[in-house]
Order: structure tokens, then C-alpha cells, then sequence
């Protein structure tokens, strides 16, 4: 008999479960109260990001704290009385962040972005989504050479211990390979490992239809109606009840207030980003990180888009795109900007766990609850990795990789 199971969240990471656990065999109910690809995976950069090995920590310098607090830099924006309410988790965010504990994060974060092109691969191909992706990877850029020579060293340093290709532009160098912009750059890092999406939103679509394609169900549903009875996980959606004996929790953003009745409490906090495509004619060929300024420019089907660094601020509050503001005015910098696309600029949610660690794996206190989220900013990248993952727990197969560092029951 097919056992069946309720996957709640329908972007990067819940349509890659439900196609990890489709595979092993499961009858799986894809439920959201959107489309797949509409919410976080639709607004990110479209980077399946292999260089990526170590998880954004917290600032433990001073000087950097500073600038934070001062509010002087563009890569982090905060709202003071949504930050003070999260100071308890940023407190742990910050001893995780202490050396010793953040090389061991390191470890394990590695451990997953390892197999991050490789999985998605698999689906890529799949799913018919090749025409969405470029394989020749981004630019990392720096304005001030101080600065960029430094992080040269430190790219230097990441490539050789975990087996990156990587390659370095001088401004003059840099400028004959993007020749739409002009001479303000003092470099770029060349990651050359990543793949970019031109589409982030349509490549979650491509994933979720071969889903549908292989006889898998997509359901709208709203996640607060989940309960446990005595035949397993019921939630109603919009044809009506739905029971399984399991359900994974795939809700980014929103999984911790789902599961803190049920007694869970995640230290999971917010980093909001915002973007925005413009109508550029300039040409550049390679998505940029304009690192000293704390924003991305990315080429993608609807233009060229904007993304922002984080900000600190309550789920579901007004949009306050300071940082894109200031982005549009550095990026007509480097080169013709033109006029945006859409009226108003996007702005979603970056799931955040304190310990820089998805959790993956069985909730622990409920047979047949499990959870797969808090991959802060690279749910996109790690999906289906993993999702890979968990598909092994739920089968009872032997991981590919340890579970342990994942395990959500390290949060009691």
C-alpha cells in the first residue's frame, strides 16, 4: 500500500521534498495557499550558489557592529522595535557566530552545498528547465582595491579547501569582460562554479509540473488549519479534508509560528530583501555583487533586477525599501540602470535559524511531523539537497550525508 504524506509549502524547498519523497514511492499532497514559486524562491538572486560554503555569520568585529547600529551601510537595515523583540536570538546568533563554533558550522553547511549543482541537475534535466540556466557562474565586485585585495586572499583561501574554481579580474580586466560598466570598480572575484537562473519563480513552476506530471497533487490550502487526529495529519483545503499518517513542514518564514503551539520553540528569525527589475540596455553579461554597497545586479527574463541585503523587521510589516532606493542610486554608478518594470518593488522573507543551520528531520515530539526549513539565505541552492536528505529519514534509509548537525530536536 502507497503510504501517503502532506508536504506543507509549495516553494524551493516543499516542491523538492515532494519530489524526493515521489520518488521513494509516497503519495505525496503538495499544499500552499499560493502557487508553487510565489513567495521566498520567487525573490531571490537565482544563484544555485556552490561557492557558498559559509553561512552569513553574525558581525563580531566593532567596527562593523558599528556601522550596523549606525544604520551608515546599505547591506543591513533594521526596524528598532521588530529587532528588540528577536534580541534573545540574535544574542545566539552572535555566540554561534564565535570562531571556534562557526568553523564547525562551516563544516556541516559545506557538507550540504557540496551536492547543491548536482541535485539540481538531476531536476533541471528532468523537468526540461535547461534553457532557464547558465553555468558560467558571477562576479563578486569591489570599488575600493584595499578591499579587494584582501578578499582576494580570503577567495584564494575558500577555493583551495573546498575544491572551487575561481578566477580574479583588475579593473581593467573587469572592464574588458562587462563592458557595460564603466571604471568605477577596482575588481571582481570570478565564482565560476555557481549557476544562475533567469528565472528563479518559473524554475520552482518547471519543478513543481514534472511533480504534477508524475501523478503527484497540488492543493490549496491554508497551513493553520493542520491538526493531528487518530488517522494521522489533516489540514483543509479547497476540495476539501486531506489526511496522511506524515507531514513535513516546508514553510520558510512562517514554520515557526505554525509549530510554536504545538510546543516548538525555533530560534528562527527574519531577513527581509527586496527586488526590483529595471529595463536596462546595458549588456552586462554576468550577475554582480556590488559588495561595498550591499546589493546584487542580476540579468533575468524580466530585465534586470535588483536585489537587496537584509532587513530586520516583522513578517507581514509595511515595505520599507530604503536599501533599494539607495541601490537604483549606486548601480547608475556602474551602469544605465532604466526604468523599472514593475510599479512597486517585491519584498519577501529569508527564513533564519540561529545556529546558520536548516533543520531537516523529525520534529520529535509528534509521530509523523517533520521539519524542513531555516535555510536562511540559500533555500533556493539547498532544496532539493536537502530534501534529499529527508527523504532518507522518512524512508528510513541510510543518509548520504550525517543528519545529525540538521536534526531539529537539538532544539528540544
Amino acid at each position: 500500500m502507497t503510504k501517503q504524506i502532506i508536504v506543507l509549502g509549495a516553494g524551493m524547498v516543499g516542491v523538492s521534498t515532494a519530489l524526493a519523497l515521489q520518488e521513494r514511492g509516497y503519495d505525496v499532497a503538495l499544499v500552499d495557499r499560493r502557487a508553487p514559486g510565489q513567495e521566498t524562491s520567487y525573490g531571490n538572486a537565482g544563484f544555485i550558489q556552490r561557492e557558498a560554503v559559509r553561512p552569513y555569520a553574525f558581525p563580531r568585529e566593532w567596527q562593523t557592529l558599528r556601522k550596523v547600529i549606525a544604520g551608515s551601510g546599505n547591506d543591513v537595515h533594521y526596524n528598532l522595535a521588530a529587532t528588540l523583540k528577536i534580541l534573545p536570538t540574535l544574542a545566539r546568533y552572535w555566540h554561534e557566530s564565535a570562531p571556534v563554533r562557526y568553523s564547525r558550522t562551516i563544516a556541516s553547511y559545506a557538507a550540504l552545498i557540496q551536492h547543491s549543482i548536482s541535485e539540481h541537475e538531476k531536476l533541471i534535466e528532468a523537468a526540461n528547465a535547461g534553457e532557464l540556466v547558465r553555468k558560467d557562474g558571477w562576479l563578486e565586485a569591489y570599488r575600493n582595491s584595499g578591499k579587494f585585495d584582501k578578499t582576494v586572499k580570503q577567495a584564494n583561501s575558500i577555493a583551495a579547501e573546498h575544491g572551487l574554481n575561481v578566477a580574479f579580474y583588475d579593473s581593467q580586466g573587469l572592464q574588458r569582460a562587462e563592458p557595460a560598466l564603466n571604471n568605477a570598480l577596482a575588481g571582481a572575484i570570478h565564482w565560476l562554479d555557481t549557476w544562475t537562473i533567469s528565472d528563479p519563480g518559473e524554475l520552482v513552476e518547471r519543478y513543481a509540473a514534472l511533480f504534477q506530471r508524475n501523478g503527484g497533487t497540488i492543493l490549496n490550502c491554508d497551513a493553520d488549519t493542520l491538526r493531528f487526529n487518530n488517522n494521522g495529519w489533516q489540514v483543509h483545503t479547497s476540495d476539501g479534508p486531506i489526511t496522511a499518517s506524515d507531514a513535513v513542514v516546508c514553510l520558510g518564514p512562517w514554520a515557526a509560528k505554525l509549530v510554536e503551539p504545538l510546543g516548538y520553540k525555533i530560534p528562527l528569525f527574519i531577513k527581509r530583501g527586496y527586488h526590483r527589475h529595471y529595463k536596462s540596455e546595458s549588456g552586462l553579461k554576468l550577475p554582480l555583487l556590488d559588495a561595498e554597497r550591499g546589493y546584487a545586479l542580476v540579468p533575468m527574463k524580466r530585465g534586470l533586477r535588483i536585489t537587496t541585503g537584509a532587513e530586520f523587521a516583522e513578517l507581514g510589516a509595511p515595505p520599507t525599501p530604503v536599501q533599494l532606493s539607495a541601490a537604483e542610486v549606486f548601480a547608475d554608478e556602474l551602469l544605465r540602470l532604466g526604468a523599472p518594470v514593475e510599479s512597486n518593488p517585491w519584498v519577501g522573507a529569508r527564513p533564519c535559524v540561529a545556529d546558520m543551520l536548516p533543520l531537516v528531520g523529525s520534529a520529535g515530539r509528534h509521530r509523523g511531523l517533520w521539519f524542513h526549513f531555516g535555510h536562511g539565505h540559500q533555500g533556493f541552492t539547498l532544496g532539493p539537497t536537502t530534501s534529499r536528505l529527508l527523504a532518507d529519514l522518512i524512508t528510513g534509509s541510510s543518509p548520504y550525508i550525517d543528519p545529525r548537525p540538521y536534526d531539529p530536536r537539538r532544539f528540544g
